[in-house]
């Protein structure tokens, strides 16, 4: 016997006068959708693995760019620091 929405909705009912609205709701929820159609398939996870991946790529590309300009303000405020130090110590000697 195949299920449809209204053996649903006399289950939902059925489930509430036993174990009240709030417990009967819950249950319903925990059940699986009516029909095929609202099950996803392994081709729509296939999709969305790869959007997800594709995603992941773009962020891993971003993310070597920071670290390739972090690198460079790094070197650019060591060379910085070291031409300070350099200008106060030969403001000392003198």
């Amino acid at each position: 016997m195949a299920v449809d929405e209204r053996g649903r909705l006399q289950l939902a009912d059925a489930a509430k006068r036993a174990f009240g609205d709030e417990a009967g709701i819950t249950l319903m929820e925990l059940l699986p959708p009516v029909g095929w159609a609202d099950v996803a398939t392994k081709h729509d996870m296939d999709g969305r693995f790869t959007a997800i991946e594709a995603r992941m790529d773009r962020l891993e590309a971003r993310l070597d760019d920071v670290a390739l300009e972090i690198r460079a303000q790094t070197w650019k405020l060591m060379t910085l620091m070291v031409a300070v130090v350099g200008i106060v110590v030969a403001a000392v000697r003198l």
